[in-house]
Formats: structure tokens, sequence, C-alpha cells
């Protein structure tokens, strides 16, 4: 089974409490949400494998510590994850950048993938997958099914804020996936938001109106 990895650092606590404020206006929540990412992707770069490597200081020659070279690419779930594609590429700026873009077919209720661009050696790269909300977990475990049928097989799946109940379709449908979320929030409402979560973090990031939809 995946760990989940609920990241309570004091400032991300504080920063989390800012974008679950109603009166935080489109610029603020955007920047907060960047800011987020970068702090949240220490803790979910942490077992990144290192090597040796000899150095040369001011001061003379020594063996210190790099990353051994891993491949890493960061993949948003469209469009609310792309807030959070920024702050990670300031703390691993080497990754590279894929996109996913899902939606829910009104007779069949099944996700459809609309939109899939990945880097060519996918395959070969651990994935951070990033949306800001993890409610029902529908679009979060299509997403991730999505990717492992294009034969990716190393998959962390990164929210800011998490209800029970898509922690749980997650480990049911993905068990061999990690969740780093910032918040484990109570519960769903009847249109399928997180209580007490921060809306919808989609239009809270773009300006754009509130349309209540269960996904």
């Amino acid at each position: 089974m995946g760990n989940v990895k609920i990241i309570d650092h004091p400032l991300i606590q504080h920063k989390l409490t800012l974008i679950r404020n109603k009166s935080t206006g489109s610029k603020e929540f955007r920047e907060l949400v960047e800011e987020l990412s970068l702090l949240m992707g220490y803790e979910v770069t942490r077992d990144l494998p290192l090597e040796e490597v000899e150095v040369e200081t001011p001061i003379g020659p020594t063996k210190a510590k790099v990353i051994s070279g891993k491949k890493l690419a960061i993949v948003p779930i469209l469009r609310a994850g792309l807030g959070m594609v920024d702050g990670m590429l300031k703390l691993i700026p080497a990754a590279k950048v894929g996109h996913i873009g899902l939606y829910r077919d009104p007779e069949t209720l099944e996700p459809v993938e609309y939109y899939c661009k990945l880097p060519l050696d996918v395959e070969e790269r651990e994935l951070i997958v990033v949306d800001p909300m993890l409610a029902t977990g529908g679009s979060a475990s299509a997403a991730i099914t999505f990717l492992k049928k294009r034969d990716v097989r190393n998959i962390k799946l990164v929210c800011l804020v998490a209800a029970p109940e898509g922690i749980e379709r997650i480990q049911k449908d993905h068990p061999d996936v990690d969740i780093f979320i910032a918040a484990l929030d109570k519960c769903l409402n009847e249109h399928g938001y997180i209580v007490p979560g921060l809306g919808d973090a989609g239009d809270r990031l773009f300006g754009t109106k509130y349309r209540f939809r269960r996904w």
C-alpha cells in the first residue's frame, strides 16, 4: 500500500490557511499555490538517490553529494494542476513537464482523456502528478491509469488538500502510488466539494466562475 504523507510544516500550514480564505483574490491565490508547491517539493523529493563526487572548494578538494541523475517529470492534471508546476520547477528546474486533461462523459460518466502530452522517455522517469484538490479521487485515479497505460511505473501524487474519500479511492485503485498532501479535510459535500476545503481551485486560480460538479 502506498504511503500517505501529510506535510504539516508551519509555513505550509500558514499559507494553506491563506488560500482557504474566501477573500483571497486570484493573484494572491496563484502566488500562494506556487509557494506551497515549492515547499511541498522538498518532502516529495526527499528520497532522491545521491552519489559522491569530488569537488574543488576555494580551500581545497573534498567529496560531496549530488543527485545521481534520476530523471523526473511533473505532470499537472488540467487545469488546476497548472498552478503547482512553477513552484515545483523552481526546486527541480531540470524536470520535464507533461500535461494530462480529462473530462467525464455525460452519458457513461466514465473519464475520457482529451489531452495528453508527455516527455518521449516518460517510462524512464519518476512522475510527480500534481492537482491541488483530491476530492472523490476520480480524476486523479483516471489520470494515473492513463499514465500507467503508457508504461509509467514510478508515480507520486501531490495535492494540497484531500478528502478521505479521495485517499481511499487512490489507495484502492493504485496501491503502489505514494500520496503527499498538506491537509486531510473532513469529508465531501453533496456537490463533491471538499469540506471545509478551499472552493474550486481552478476557478480561484484563474478567476473564473464557480460551477458545482462532482468529479
